[in-house]
């Protein structure tokens, strides 16, 4: 598998932990870079590849939803900010306009949905008001 078959493969693999074992048969090892969620329902999994392998880039970025659905996977050149990808998907949110890394990639799945979504004020939550608080950019957490 090449470039964009290889990413494909691994979105298809649909769950966090399937995508995660498909990585290692593939590229033999990886760094966990950083986690980042934003609201309740996104997570973005960072991952350095120790050899990339058949895909175009040498950083993922792993979107999943809080069941640890793939959403999206992003192959990138270099390790990205937070605000550089939430710039990148909603550039009117309240987000740094940081650069993004070159995109060498991208394959969506049937769990993607327009991130932005999850910003709006009026966003679902599954906290009750008086138990969230937004966060930077948008998005419900627990209020602390």
């Amino acid at each position: 598998m090449e470039g964009m078959d290889a990413l494909t493969h691994l979105a298809e693999r649909m769950s966090l932990g399937e995508l995660l074992e498909a990585l290692r048969a593939l590229c033999r090892s990886y760094e966990l870079v950083a986690h980042h969620t934003q609201g309740e329902f996104h997570h973005d999994v960072v991952l350095r590849l120790t050899e990339p392998r058949g895909l175009p880039g040498p950083v993922l970025v792993v979107s999943t939803n809080c069941n640890g659905g793939v959403k999206e996977v992003l192959c990138l050149e270099d390790v990205p900010e937070p605000d550089a990808l939430w710039h990148a998907r909603c550039p009117d949110g309240e987000f740094a306009p940081v650069p993004l890394p070159a995109v060498r990639g991208r394959a969506r799945t049937h769990h993607w949905f327009d991130p932005c979504e999850l910003l709006a004020a009026d966003a679902r939550s599954e906290l009750r008001p008086e138990h969230r608080r937004r966060q930077r950019g948008g998005g419900w957490e627990p209020a602390r």
